[in-house]
């Protein structure tokens, strides 16, 4: 362990250290996965939070439950910011994107 890096009981930083510290790839890996995970995570909460099910919701945007299903799925790497505002709008929302720095790597 460098010197200076306090030790920790943290699983998680555990985790962190020995699986992700120091490699690049893994590194954006992790971040593109929490990415769609955030993405997933607030089409699913505004869609419970209006009270719709996956297939109200895709008739109101004008698509199937199944391609609903999939935009709710952490996995899902085909978000497009046209569909993401169709989804917006249908829920009284405006989608934004940002960038932001990326974190240094160690």
């Amino acid at each position: 362990m460098p010197l200076n890096r306090k030790a920790t009981n943290d699983a998680v930083e555990i985790l962190h250290r020995r699986l992700y510290e120091g490699d690049a790839v893994k590194l954006k890996s992790l971040a593109e996965g929490r990415a769609n995970d955030e993405i997933a995570r607030s089409i699913r909460t505004l869609r419970t939070k209006a009270g719709l099910t996956q297939a109200q919701l895709a008739k109101l945007v004008g698509t199937t439950a199944s391609v609903i299903c999939r935009l709710e799925d952490a996995d899902y790497e085909g978000h497009s910011v046209a569909m993401l505002r169709r989804i917006g709008a249908a829920l009284d929302r405006r989608v934004e994107i940002r960038f932001v720095p990326m974190p240094k790597s160690a």
